[in-house]
Protein backbone atom coordinates (compact mmCIF):
# COMPACT_ATOMS: atom_id res chain seq x y z
CA UNK A 1 0.00 0.00 0.00
CA UNK A 2 3.02 2.87 0.76
CA UNK A 3 4.64 1.59 -2.37
CA UNK A 4 1.01 2.85 -4.19
CA UNK A 5 0.73 6.07 -2.21
CA UNK A 6 4.36 6.98 -3.24
CA UNK A 7 4.17 5.84 -7.23
CA UNK A 8 1.03 7.80 -6.85
CA UNK A 9 2.71 11.04 -5.29
CA UNK A 10 5.60 10.39 -8.10
CA UNK A 11 3.23 10.71 -10.87
CA UNK A 12 1.06 13.59 -9.77
CA UNK A 13 1.51 16.35 -12.38
CA UNK A 14 0.08 20.33 -12.48
CA UNK A 15 -3.03 19.01 -14.40
CA UNK A 16 -4.27 16.95 -11.05
CA UNK A 17 -4.96 20.53 -9.98
CA UNK A 18 -7.10 21.52 -12.19
CA UNK A 19 -10.20 20.63 -14.63
CA UNK A 20 -10.90 21.57 -18.14
CA UNK A 21 -13.71 24.24 -16.84
CA UNK A 22 -10.98 26.05 -15.30
CA UNK A 23 -8.24 26.65 -18.38
CA UNK A 24 -9.35 30.01 -20.52
CA UNK A 25 -7.31 29.91 -23.15
CA UNK A 26 -8.03 33.28 -23.83
CA UNK A 27 -8.66 36.08 -21.17
CA UNK A 28 -11.16 38.61 -22.28
CA UNK A 29 -9.96 41.05 -19.36
CA UNK A 30 -6.77 42.97 -19.16
CA UNK A 31 -6.32 43.81 -15.49
CA UNK A 32 -5.48 42.77 -12.74
CA UNK A 33 -9.16 42.51 -10.79
CA UNK A 34 -10.84 41.61 -14.09
CA UNK A 35 -8.37 38.61 -14.70
CA UNK A 36 -9.16 37.37 -11.25
CA UNK A 37 -12.65 38.00 -11.47
CA UNK A 38 -12.77 36.36 -14.64
CA UNK A 39 -11.07 33.10 -12.76
CA UNK A 40 -13.20 33.47 -9.79
CA UNK A 41 -16.54 32.76 -11.75
CA UNK A 42 -15.15 29.34 -13.29
CA UNK A 43 -13.79 28.71 -10.06
CA UNK A 44 -17.55 29.35 -8.68
CA UNK A 45 -19.26 27.87 -11.55
CA UNK A 46 -17.34 24.56 -11.39
CA UNK A 47 -18.01 24.22 -7.69
CA UNK A 48 -14.65 24.92 -6.48
CA UNK A 49 -15.52 27.79 -4.25
CA UNK A 50 -18.91 28.27 -3.33
CA UNK A 51 -19.24 32.21 -2.65
CA UNK A 52 -17.93 34.01 -5.72
CA UNK A 53 -17.58 37.51 -3.62
CA UNK A 54 -15.87 36.79 -0.91
CA UNK A 55 -13.51 34.49 -2.93
CA UNK A 56 -13.10 36.99 -5.32
CA UNK A 57 -12.15 39.99 -2.73
CA UNK A 58 -9.72 37.79 -0.64
CA UNK A 59 -7.74 36.70 -3.61
CA UNK A 60 -7.49 40.39 -4.90
CA UNK A 61 -7.44 41.74 -1.50
CA UNK A 62 -3.84 39.53 -1.07
CA UNK A 63 -2.44 40.23 -4.64
CA UNK A 64 -3.42 44.04 -3.95
CA UNK A 65 -0.89 43.59 -0.28
CA UNK A 66 1.89 41.29 -2.69
CA UNK A 67 1.84 41.11 -6.20
CA UNK A 68 2.55 37.25 -6.76
CA UNK A 69 3.59 38.35 -10.83
CA UNK A 70 7.56 36.83 -11.91
CA UNK A 71 9.68 38.27 -14.43
CA UNK A 72 9.16 34.99 -16.23
CA UNK A 73 5.25 36.56 -17.03
CA UNK A 74 2.83 34.36 -14.80
CA UNK A 75 1.04 35.40 -11.42
CA UNK A 76 -0.33 33.03 -8.68
CA UNK A 77 -3.24 34.95 -7.25
CA UNK A 78 -4.69 32.83 -4.46
CA UNK A 79 -7.55 33.16 -1.85
CA UNK A 80 -7.85 30.73 1.17
CA UNK A 81 -11.46 29.87 2.32
CA UNK A 82 -13.12 27.34 4.51
CA UNK A 83 -15.65 26.62 2.21
CA UNK A 84 -12.93 25.77 -0.13
CA UNK A 85 -12.99 21.99 -0.32
CA UNK A 86 -9.71 21.13 -2.60
CA UNK A 87 -7.24 22.32 -3.73
CA UNK A 88 -6.75 23.82 -7.27
CA UNK A 89 -6.25 26.78 -9.86
CA UNK A 90 -7.87 27.99 -12.39
CA UNK A 91 -5.60 29.47 -15.60
CA UNK A 92 -5.82 32.06 -18.04
CA UNK A 93 -3.74 33.13 -20.82
CA UNK A 94 -3.01 36.53 -22.30
CA UNK A 95 -2.04 36.93 -25.89
CA UNK A 96 0.34 39.69 -25.11
CA UNK A 97 2.01 40.25 -21.58
CA UNK A 98 -0.64 43.06 -19.35
CA UNK A 99 0.66 45.03 -16.77
CA UNK A 100 -0.58 43.03 -13.67
CA UNK A 101 -1.10 44.73 -10.07
CA UNK A 102 -0.86 48.45 -9.33
CA UNK A 103 3.10 48.55 -9.14
CA UNK A 104 4.29 45.71 -11.05
CA UNK A 105 6.99 46.17 -13.44
CA UNK A 106 6.33 42.67 -15.25
CA UNK A 107 3.96 42.08 -17.55
CA UNK A 108 2.32 38.36 -17.64
CA UNK A 109 0.70 36.01 -20.15
CA UNK A 110 0.09 33.21 -17.71
CA UNK A 111 -1.93 33.73 -14.42
CA UNK A 112 -2.87 30.56 -12.25
CA UNK A 113 -5.54 31.50 -9.74
CA UNK A 114 -5.60 29.29 -6.69
CA UNK A 115 -8.36 28.08 -4.63
CA UNK A 116 -6.92 27.04 -0.92
CA UNK A 117 -8.94 24.92 1.78
CA UNK A 118 -8.30 27.44 4.81
CA UNK A 119 -6.67 24.55 6.41
CA UNK A 120 -4.30 23.38 3.39
CA UNK A 121 -1.30 25.25 3.87
CA UNK A 122 1.44 22.64 3.44
CA UNK A 123 -0.11 21.49 0.00
CA UNK A 124 -0.53 24.69 -1.15
CA UNK A 125 3.48 24.93 -0.55
CA UNK A 126 4.20 22.51 -2.26
CA UNK A 127 1.69 23.44 -5.49
CA UNK A 128 3.30 27.15 -5.53
CA UNK A 129 7.15 25.82 -5.65
CA UNK A 130 6.17 23.54 -8.45
CA UNK A 131 4.35 26.86 -9.90
CA UNK A 132 8.14 28.61 -9.21
CA UNK A 133 9.85 25.69 -10.63
CA UNK A 134 7.56 26.03 -14.08
CA UNK A 135 8.76 29.69 -14.19
CA UNK A 136 12.38 27.98 -14.95
CA UNK A 137 11.37 26.01 -17.65
CA UNK A 138 11.55 28.22 -20.68
CA UNK A 139 10.34 25.24 -22.82
CA UNK A 140 7.34 24.52 -20.67
CA UNK A 141 6.61 28.42 -20.37
CA UNK A 142 6.80 28.66 -24.52
CA UNK A 143 4.45 25.46 -24.76
CA UNK A 144 1.80 26.88 -22.36
CA UNK A 145 1.76 30.60 -24.67
CA UNK A 146 1.73 28.17 -27.77
CA UNK A 147 -1.18 25.93 -26.76
CA UNK A 148 -3.88 26.14 -29.38
CA UNK A 149 -6.61 25.34 -26.74
CA UNK A 150 -7.96 23.71 -23.62
CA UNK A 151 -6.39 20.33 -24.70
CA UNK A 152 -3.24 21.26 -25.79
CA UNK A 153 -2.53 23.46 -22.35
CA UNK A 154 -3.71 20.61 -19.97
CA UNK A 155 -1.22 18.18 -22.30
CA UNK A 156 1.76 20.85 -21.07
CA UNK A 157 0.46 20.59 -17.55
CA UNK A 158 0.47 16.84 -17.81
CA UNK A 159 4.24 16.89 -17.98
CA UNK A 160 4.96 19.09 -15.45
CA UNK A 161 5.55 17.15 -12.19
CA UNK A 162 4.43 18.23 -8.87
CA UNK A 163 6.97 18.07 -6.17
CA UNK A 164 5.86 15.33 -4.03
CA UNK A 165 3.56 16.14 -0.64
CA UNK A 166 1.21 14.96 1.34
CA UNK A 167 -1.01 12.20 -0.05
CA UNK A 168 -4.29 14.08 0.19
CA UNK A 169 -2.57 16.79 -1.62
CA UNK A 170 -3.99 15.24 -5.16
CA UNK A 171 -7.77 15.68 -6.11
CA UNK A 172 -9.53 12.58 -5.69
CA UNK A 173 -9.98 10.22 -8.77
CA UNK A 174 -13.44 10.94 -8.94
CA UNK A 175 -13.54 14.73 -9.48
CA UNK A 176 -10.96 14.18 -12.77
Amino acid sequence: MLSATLNSLASSTLEDFTRPGLIIPQLRQRDTAGVISELSQALQQQGCVPDLLPFYHAALNQELLASSALACGMAFPHARLGGVKQLQFALGRTSQPMAWGAKGPWGVQLIFLLAVPATDAACYLHLLASLARLGQQPKWLAELRAAPDIAGIRAVLQKIKVRPAEPNCRRPESER
